[in-house]
């Protein structure tokens, strides 16, 4: 993904946008959507389960942070970097089901993920829930190798956990 400006006034008022208070907080999610593919890639479960928590923190309002479309949300957020190299696709057709999450690569030599949420559960039954109901199938023909990823969320603590296993 580039961007392309094709003189030096856009830029300039490009770098002026940007350098306003309030873009300063849209870089911050866009600089977290950056390290989370690499964190998930590199199965670094404790630096995902961090950065969930740290947009989770900041960008979902106090009333609604234990609301189901706001845990899609902040997904959603800290993978949008991943556009790059993945097809995302969200409540996926997979297997016996749906998936929450399904990276499907966009060129061979990547890993596809699947990726399940889980309120109140713990990340083991969401790895579980993806092999039970065979979501992995969803990657035939995209992926050699894939990434089960389960994240699991304590609502009472606001807590997230991950775990990150090759599959």
């Amino acid at each position: 993904m580039r961007l392309r400006i094709p003189n030096r006034e856009l830029m300039e008022k490009f770098q002026k946008v940007l350098s306003r208070e309030s873009m300063g907080e849209i870089r911050q999610i866009v600089e977290k959507s950056r390290e989370m593919p690499e964190a998930t890639l590199d199965k670094n479960a404790e630096k995902v389960a961090s950065i969930l928590e740290e947009v989770h923190d900041r960008e979902i309002p106090f009333l609604q942070y234990n609301d189901e479309n706001s845990l899609s949300c902040v997904i959603t957020l800290c993978y949008l970097y991943a556009r790059k190299d993945y097809h995302i696709e969200r409540e996926a057709k997979a297997g016996k089901g749906y998936c929450d999450y399904v990276f499907l690569p966009k060129k061979k030599g990547k890993p596809g993920i699947i990726l399940e949420l889980k309120a109140d559960d713990t990340c083991g039954n969401a790895l579980r829930q993806i092999r039970e109901k065979k979501y992995r199938q969803k990657l035939e023909g995209y992926a050699e190798e894939a990434l089960l990823v389960g994240i699991g969320y304590d609502r009472g603590k606001k807590r997230h956990d991950c775990v990150i296993v090759e599959d």
